[in-house]
């Protein structure tokens, strides 16, 4: 008998959580309960009373609980108006850009439990042939004409330039082959502008804009028959540059605050009076503007004459209008940091169009922000991704090879404590940023359209590109501040601020749309809890609830376990050094699984305003992703000894950002009870992921020097131009013949003594005459040095360049550093 009753006992205390870990809720709680009583009962309870009270009550409970039709009744219709009023409330515009867009990984993310194989199985689609010849042909031959600072002087692409991207139809990359265009994947375009990002910043926005959130893209997808005949072949031709006009003063963040108008009316056009509209708009910081021969517009369109039949207001439409009809002003230009792609405001007024100039015709009036946030995940998910990290590749390269050659105290700089440390820094970060990027590339070309990962890499990749350029800017230090043909970063340092700002400026995007979406969207129930109570509709209502209450206590229970054992609970699907990172990646997201829900849950709609906590929420879940993303890449390379460090300092790091910004929720939630909570849950062992200590550093700064392996495979997008020209390939080239050097460097050194010491090159004809080295290891120095003390030169220009004079044209040469040239 005691036997018995131990067991029955050790069996429900045994199981509870078991269950519970399994997502089995209502069976845990049941079982357990069933088993203590069996045991009281196999005790002989003195009070026979009180066992059958607390037996019906179990029993009641389990019916209430366990019978959808009574639970319904006596549980669910009470609490819905309760629920409704803590829930957030959504406006037209909201709702629509939660419908839009699709859920893939983050969906894993936000369940606690990600299936690692399930993305490990996935395999992201590679170039085609076609595409592959259009890299090296047409993108080499673009990337041969571009000289970034000639640009910048000049104030716009070189005309041989702009004909050469017309010709070839870089506009037309998303157009299909049928229009006439390339009918390029998400790949393929990603891969020329993270190419030709690498040459001109310039060039690259001229590329992608047309290529991303514009008429070619909403012609695609809800254009008629019509429309896709006149515009898509002109637009893949270059015949037609477009623009898109969707911000103005008044619609920044809030676009659909847009105060650009049309109204529905009759008028004349072509020579006919027909139905159409009067437009009336203002817009600003619109790339491709100044030069546009047709305007995406968006506006709101309005019908008080109730012509078309429906509503008054309409809601954001979206047209395209040719931009020389008459009361449209456009060609001015803005000067965003000096990057001179073509970026400016234009002006409708009192401009007639007809009713079909509205992408997908009169039937899409009113239709026109839901299109805009369908199409907007796909841009986000390419354009600045692939500017960004052709920037950071560029980066990677010039610091690595810059800290190569450039020496102190006859050491090379790469070798100072002080330079590792960002070294490392630009590394790991360009790692990451490659990886994430090629995974979302991946999802798209795989036909999703993911939103809220989308803006995660947005806003990732623009703050990395500020980041690496930054410390790629310290290392190279006197020599990045000062412009001319040899400054490889001040493009870059100029660009890295345009992106931060645009696609939906990074403040916003962290403190609203990433977690704002990704709560609702990503969430297995919260969503179609919000639609079953907006639809009063209590049985889809109690499914998800019950579900939601299972889901949270299943995650309580997983993120004590799995924060106990440091995840060792949670195995990965491969081992070696990526091996133990699964699991600590899926405590995390335990971790954050149920904090997100008792934030949501204790604070409702507040969490909205409450931005701070949001974007903190926004972090963790933006490192969940980042961090998934280096572990695929890793193991999908095939765990390669050369990344091996690379690899550990991204994931390492990503680990800390995440428990760093769930830490920062726990510790500014407002309520004490909750705060202990959440700690007591979520990290039941304190803190346990620390920065990437400084051998891991080390490790990813000797990767980007001495042309490593690792460094070339990091930054192998990189355009290298030509050893004879002053910049990248003569930096390449003195890295190169420097690091071959550094072996006779070794054995001079070590011979220094004996050859009385000397210094330089007298120092090497000293070895060489006796013997230390050979006269090819002799010459081996001097090309060496010549070459290193070519590259550290700076750019210097004539006095009258910078008073006005008519020399201002004449070009830069190049001077030493060390001291200010005399005056005559």
């Amino acid at each position: 008998m005691k036997v018995a009753i131990i067991a029955c006992v050790v069996l429900a205390i045994g199981l509870f959580p078991l269950l519970l870990y399994k997502g089995r809720g209502y069976l845990a709680w049941v079982l357990a309960g069933a088993l203590l009583l069996a045991a009281w009962a196999l005790t002989g309870p003195a009070g026979p009373v009180a066992f059958g009270l607390v037996a019906g009550l179990f029993v009641l409970a389990a019916v209430v609980f366990g019978v959808p039709g009574v639970r319904r009744q006596v549980i669910t219709r009470p609490l819905m108006p309760v629920l409704a009023g803590a829930l957030p409330r959504m406006g037209d515009t909201e709702r629509i850009a939660l419908e839009a867009g699709s859920v893939w990984w983050d969906g894993e993310l936000f369940s606690g439990d990600p299936n690692w194989r399930r993305l490990l199985e996935f395999t992201p689609r590679g170039l085609t042939e076609r595409e592959l010849a259009f890299m090296a042909g047409p993108v080499e031959q673009l990337c041969a004409m571009l000289d970034d600072y000639r640009v910048s002087e000049d104030g716009d692409l070189p005309g041989e330039v702009w004909a050469l991207l017309k010709r070839e139809r870089f506009f037309g990359m998303i157009i299909p082959e049928e229009y006439g265009g390339l009918g390029f994947s998400a790949a393929a375009h990603s891969a020329v502008v993270t190419r030709v990002g690498t040459c001109s910043p310039t060039a690259a926005v001229t590329v992608m804009v047309p290529n991303s959130l514009g008429p070619a893209e909403l012609l695609l997808h809800y254009g008629t028959d019509e429309q896709k005949a006149q515009y898509l072949p002109r637009l893949a031709k270059g015949e037609e540059i477009p623009c898109f006009g969707l911000t103005g003063p008044e619609a920044g963040s809030d676009a659909a605050a847009t105060t650009s108008t049309g109204v529905v009316t009759r008028g004349r056009y072509g020579g006919r009076e027909v139905l159409g509209m009067r437009l009336n708009w203002s817009k600003r910081y619109i790339t491709l503007g100044p030069v546009a021969t047709v305007i995406g517009l968006a506006f709101r369109l309005h019908d008080p004459e109730r012509l078309l039949g429906g509503d008054e207001d309409l809601g954001i439409t979206v047209a395209l209008i040719p931009a020389d009809l008459p009361g449209i002003d456009i060609g001015s230009r803005h000067d965003p940091l000096g990057v001179p792609f073509q970026n400016g405001p234009n002006f409708g007024r009192d401009v007639f169009v007809p009713l079909d100039f509205i992408v997908g015709g009169p039937a899409m009036a009113g239709k026109g922000w839901r299109m805009l946030m369908e199409c907007l995940a796909a841009g986000r998910s390419i354009s600045l991704p692939s500017l960004s990290s052709g920037a950071t590749q560029l980066a990677a390269r010039v610091a690595g090879d810059y800290a190569t050659v450039r020496e102190q105290f006859d050491t090379p700089i790469g070798r100072f404590e002080g330079i590792e440390e960002p070294l490392a820094r630009i590394g790991g970060l360009t790692y990451i940023l490659n990886a994430a990027r090629r995974l979302t590339l991946g999802a798209v070309d795989a036909g999703q359209k993911p939103a809220v990962i989308s803006a995660i890499v947005k806003r990732f990749s623009t703050e990395t590109m500020r980041q690496v350029v930054n410390d790629a800017m310290d290392i190279q230090a006197g020599a990045a501040i000062c412009r001319g043909p040899r400054n490889l970063l001040a493009g870059l340092y100029q660009a890295a601020p345009i992106g931060i700002t645009v696609e939906g400026a990074n403040i916003l995007t962290r403190c609203l749309i990433i977690y704002g979406q990704g709560a609702i969207r990503c969430h297995p129930h919260v969503r179609t809890e919000m639609e079953a109570i907006a639809a009063r509709d209590v049985v889809r209502l109690d499914r998800a609830l019950f579900k939601h209450v299972s889901f949270v206590a299943k995650n309580v229970v997983r993120s004590l376990w799995l924060g106990v054992t440091r995840g060792r609970l949670a195995r990965g699907p491969v081992g070696a050094v990526a091996g133990p990172y699964f699991g600590q990646l899926t405590r995390l997201a335990a971790a954050y699984a149920f904090v997100s829900d008792v934030a949501m849950g204790t604070l409702g709609g507040q969490l909205k305003r409450r931005e701070k906590l949001s974007g903190r929420l926004a972090d963790a879940l933006s490192w969940l992703y980042l961090s998934s993303a280096t572990l695929k890449q890793f193991v999908a390379d095939g765990q390669p000894a050369r990344d091996a460090a690379l690899f550990t300092w991204s994931v390492q790091y990503g680990l800390h950002q995440i428990e760093t910004a769930l830490r920062g929720l726990i510790d500014n939630f407002p309520s004490a009870p909750v705060r202990l909570l959440l700690r007591l849950v979520a990290f039941p062992r304190g803190a346990q992921h620390r920065p990437p200590r400084d051998e891991a550093g080390a490790a990813v700064a000797r990767g980007l020097t001495d042309r490593a392996a690792a460094g070339l495979e990091l930054t192998r997008e990189v355009y290298v131009p030509a050893a004879t020209l002053p910049g990248l390939g003569r930096l390449a080239l003195a890295a190169e013949k420097v690091t071959r050097a550094a072996a006779v460097k070794a054995k001079v050194r070590h011979a220094h003594r004996q050859l009385n010491g000397a210094r330089g090159p007298a120092l090497w004809d000293a070895a060489a005459a006796a013997g230390v080295i050979t006269a090819e290891e002799r010459r081996v120095l001097a090309e060496a040095d010549a070459l290193r003390a070519d590259v550290i030169q700076v750019d210097a220009f004539p006095r009258a360049r910078f008073v006005g004079a008519a020399a201002s044209e004449s070009e830069g040469t190049a001077m030493p550093t060390a001291g200010p040239a005399r005056a005559s």
